[in-house]
């Protein structure tokens, strides 16, 4: 009796070898099927803010032009408030099958989580899809300011400080870093003034309640153009091509001062290869589309090409440099 047991063994293990490789693709196949059929219906882009600002604006534009690709409905829900951290955390709890889709920021998936306690990961709990595009920031005065040019106006903060505020969208907000950037590159006090959102914060800054801002510059354009604003810096590599007579922070002498908000398409972890890179083949090919390209045009938006795990590097570099920044500055970033 004792001599069958090794040969019944053998048979057992010999009998697992054969029937493994088949169960394996069993289990692949509905995985398989899914990705072959997808999508075959409506989707969700989760955008965690509000109706209205810069961010609603490139959501809504995304979402038409990857329904039309995937050939089904894109439908734009607007989950705002926690620092962008309620419309991440219902994504990051949806379930992995690339029907529910986030328009990730810097505050959804590194400077809130950074900040304060999330019920999501900022980047584990996520598959990133690709990043979309960067929209610089731009500082602006109110035009009784007698700042005529980034050097001036360090000179001038330099010479009374605290006496100035600055307008921000919120703390931790892409506009409230920047500031404080500017702040620790050019050795100024400013006195931060938070609001809730881009338009009160413009609104406030065109009324001269506010004197200084480095908001988005989709946000303040109209305002530069009409001469209700002056615009002293670009905080990008280069000038915008809406406003080619203003300077970047580089050529004012401020060289590391590079700030704006990027933009990110992202799916639950856990979701299919062959889906995000589907997602990934379509994002590449709405970026391509001439009307996106006008739709970013209009906001000086900058497309990013990232994707997949480029997008994850480059999110993880991000959080990692404002993680520095934090610590040099003594920012806070919640109140």
């Amino acid at each position: 009796m004792n001599m069958l047991r090794p040969t019944l063994r053998r048979k057992v293990r010999r009998l697992f070898r054969q029937i493994l490789p088949a169960f394996a693709l069993c289990m692949a196949l509905p995985k398989a099927m899914a990705a072959d059929s997808y999508p075959s219906h409506p989707l969700v882009l989760i955008n965690p803010y509000a109706v209205g600002g810069p961010a609603d604006l490139l959501g809504r534009a995304l979402a038409k032009e990857l329904g039309e690709i995937l050939g089904q409905s894109v439908i734009v829900e607007n989950k705002p408030g926690g620092g962008a951290s309620i419309g991440t955390a219902y994504v990051a709890k949806a379930a992995p099958d690339g029907y529910t889709m986030l328009l990730g920021t810097a505050a959804a998936h590194t400077v809130t989580p950074m900040a304060t306690k999330v019920p999501y990961k900022g980047i584990e709990d996520f598959e990133f899809v690709g990043m979309v595009a960067n929209v610089p920031n731009i500082l602006t005065v109110y035009p009784s300011v007698p700042a005529q040019n980034l050097k001036e106006f360090i000179a001038l903060a330099k010479s009374q400080p605290g006496k100035f505020n600055y307008a921000s969208a919120g703390m931790g907000s892409s506009p409230h870093i920047a500031a404080e950037m500017f702040k620790h590159y050019a050795n100024v006090d400013l006195v931060h003034v938070p609001y809730k959102g881009a338009a009160p914060a413009v609104n406030d800054l065109v009324a001269g309640t506010v004197a200084v801002g480095l908001l988005n510059i989709s946000a303040v354009l109209p305002f530069i153009k009409s001469g209700k604003l002056r615009a002293l810096a670009y905080a990008n590599t280069e000038r915008s091509p809406d406003l080619p007579n203003v300077p970047t922070f580089a050529e004012s002498g401020l060289p590391d001062m590079v700030s704006g908000s990027w933009y990110s398409l992202a799916v639950p972890a856990g979701t299919p290869a062959a889906i995000v890179d589907k997602l990934a083949q379509a994002l590449k090919a709405v970026q391509e589309r001439p009307e996106f390209k006008k739709i970013l045009a209009a906001q000086n938006a900058i497309v990013m090409p990232q994707q997949k795990q480029q997008a994850t590097d480059y999110i993880r570099a991000d959080g990692m440099r404002l993680a520095e920044l934090v610590k040099a500055t003594g920012m806070k970033l919640q109140e």
